[in-house]
């Protein structure tokens, strides 16, 4: 890293003792190595959550236009008479 900013967090002290801990371990080299590691967890759960809400709102809008909504108790009724009558063509329409 060629270029750092200091900045001041403050922890819980468990999160505070969990920290020395793991440095103290070798699992990392320095507290600001956890907390590196740790804001760049956090970004990829930020991305993947703005993911799955682009998603979410795509599916929501072939939801609305792929036609009026259906009872879904009913269509698992007319679902399961299908598969128990075996008409397989009847579930493609």
């Amino acid at each position: 890293m060629s270029r750092v900013e200091k900045v001041s967090v403050a922890l819980t002290p468990e999160m505070a003792t969990m920290m020395r801990e793991v440095v103290e371990a070798g699992e990392y080299a320095s507290a600001s190595e956890v907390m590196r590691e740790a804001l760049r967890d956090w970004q990829a759960r930020r991305i993947q959550r703005e993911r799955a809400m682009t998603e979410l709102g795509r599916l929501w809008d072939e939801g609305l236009a792929s036609g009026p909504a259906q009872d879904g108790a009913e269509a698992f009724r007319a679902l399961r008479a299908s598969l128990d009558n075996g008409d397989i063509l009847a579930l493609r329409s």
